[in-house]
């Protein structure tokens, strides 16, 4: 299964036998694979545009070819970003309000650059904080369009840990206008809104987290 978010609700790739979860009360459209990239774009155009459906499913046996030809509809760009522990308040990560919606230190790969580096560095320039690395946690994509040109973006999530969560400077120059230490079950409950796609990784670190 691949899971896409379109103008933050998800688009997932499935097998045609593959069991999902979704809510109830979800508005979805599922429908098989035609077998041509060009008919993924009405379901991505109808995402953009609409907000009729919470949903959108499509089919296709082995899913790994659907999302090949997914993936040919689009230009791809790689980010990494960080969820930050503390040291002295292990339970507790790091929340940014960016734009007026909680998010996660993130950015682009740099040309040269691993996900690992890049997710360091992202996260010491918009928080200011110096991070260890601990593990990769999991990826999320989501499209956008740029000067007309359809975007997927790739996030790789790592987990990170910093000594130092006083020396906290937002980077205001990416709009970020404030930060919370919090526990991951916390702020999937408190902090809104929030990004259906942060929500996942959010959810990720929490179940982690339980199981320490």
């Amino acid at each position: 299964m691949y899971k896409i978010y379109v103008n933050d609700r998800p688009l997932i790739l499935a097998e045609k036998d593959e069991s999902l979860q979704l809510s109830e009360r979800a508005q979805v459209l599922e429908n098989d694979y035609l077998g041509k990239p060009k008919h993924l774009l009405p379901y991505v155009d109808l995402m953009e545009k609409s907000q009729r459906y919470d949903a959108v499913i499509i089919r296709h046996t082995p899913a790994l070819l659907l999302w090949q030809d997914f993936q040919l509809l689009f230009h791809l760009i790689e980010a990494a970003g960080g969820v930050v522990h503390r040291t002295d308040l292990p339970a507790q990560i790091l929340m940014i309000l960016r734009r007026n919606v909680w998010d996660l230190p993130k950015g682009k790969i740099d040309e040269g650059e691993t996900p690992q580096q890049a997710a360091l560095r992202e996260v010491a320039e918009e928080t200011g904080l110096v991070c260890t690395l601990e593990q990769r946690l999991t990826h999320t994509f989501h499209t956008y369009r740029l000067k007309r040109k359809r975007i997927l973006k790739k996030t790789g999530w790592y987990r990170m840990i910093t000594h130092s969560p006083n020396e906290l400077k937002l980077q205001r120059t990416e709009e970020i206008e404030s930060a919370c230490w919090i526990e991951p079950q916390q702020a999937l409950h408190e902090l809104h809104p929030m990004w259906q796609n942060i929500r996942d990784v959010l959810h990720i670190e929490a179940l982690k987290t339980s199981h320490e």
